[in-house]
């Protein structure tokens, strides 16, 4: 995927976890707002969200976990779909 879509991200869910069992609309909306406010692209928000990939620059993990700042911005993800959802 070379941006983040509904289609490609629902496409990406059916192939590697064989379902989609998230809103979509919240979640690309939540991808997209997380990712501005932490300065990163809302592709790699995605993939850190759903598959645990560090984002570049973010120091989002240490030694296969995440570090506070990871934890963070997760937070503020599922913040941001929460309020998408309503």
């Amino acid at each position: 995927m070379k941006k983040l879509t509904i289609k490609g991200m629902e496409r990406y869910l059916v192939e590697n976890y064989g379902e989609v069992r998230h809103n979509l609309d919240a979640m690309r909306l939540a991808c997209v707002k997380t990712a501005k406010r932490f300065n990163c692209k809302a592709l790699d928000m995605f993939y850190f969200m759903i598959e645990q990939q560090p984002i570049p620059n973010l120091y989002t993990h240490s030694y296969g976990f995440n570090t506070s700042n990871g934890r963070y911005i997760r937070e503020q993800f599922e913040y941001e779909y929460y309020e998408a959802v309503g």
